[in-house]
């Protein structure tokens, strides 16, 4: 049976990320969160105090960043680590979500992420998620999802999962940094944040995570029926 690509891309807090791990586990394919790696350039950044607007530091910064995914088997959960350190709570709080679309629009930053990405999964048997894995990183990927939800509805998932680690986020707040992400992310010039022609849409506002993997499965399984009979 022949490996394929899952591509799901989308906007902040629609579970894209949650869908695309568990996909990937019961799949047994490899699962690479690329919006972490934006995290975790951001974050990078952020403690060198890196200018936004000079290239030379900025490309001096990507040379001497290296992520990579590491699998915690006590937690069962994937951990991102910057340079060797594991970033996975930091890289999650507000204070990087404010700021790590103004990082990811920039270009040598996403080219330098585009390259990593497309190494990690040059072999098949993905599933990544981000922005534009379906029109960019991968635009041959065998199925492509475009995940979206209702504004509200992401806002107050994203307040739990921040209230779960401890910070207590006023949901307005939260609101307004979801829509200037999405307007950064579908307004930039490189890369921007666009359902693919040939990607299915998923509106996930009333779905559970169960519903959103058993849909994206079905999609694949679908998907390697017709590459099967087409040997």
């Amino acid at each position: 049976m022949p490996k394929i690509v899952i591509a799901i891309d989308g906007h902040s807090s629609c579970g894209k990320s949650t869908t695309a791990k568990a996909v990937a586990a019961r799949m047994g394919y490899g699962y690479i969160d690329t919006g972490a790696m934006y995290r975790a350039v951001t974050l990078f950044f952020t403690q060198e105090r890196i200018s936004l607007t000079n290239p030379r530091e900025i490309n001096a910064a990507l040379d001497a960043i290296h992520i990579t995914f590491n699998h915690n088997s006590r937690t069962g959960k994937n951990e991102t680590c910057l340079n060797g350190l594991n970033v996975e709570e930091e890289i999650r709080k507000m204070y990087i979500s404010n700021l790590v679309s103004e990082v990811s629009v920039i270009p040598e930053v996403r080219r330098a992420m585009v390259a990593q990405q497309q190494r990690m999964g040059r072999r098949r048997g993905v599933v990544m998620d981000g922005r534009d894995i379906g029109t960019k990183v991968f635009p041959d990927a065998e199925v492509k999802v475009f995940m979206t939800a209702e504004t509200l509805i992401r806002a107050k998932r994203r307040q739990q999962e921040l209230l779960a680690k401890g910070e207590l986020i006023n949901l307005d707040d939260i609101v307004e940094n979801l829509k200037k992400r999405d307007f950064i992310d579908s307004t930039r010039a490189e890369s921007p944040l666009i359902q693919a022609p040939d990607a299915i849409l998923l509106d996930t506002s009333y779905m559970t995570i169960e519903e959103q993997v058993d849909w994206v499965i079905e999609q694949a399984d679908r998907r390697l029926a017709q590459l099967h009979r087409g040997k």
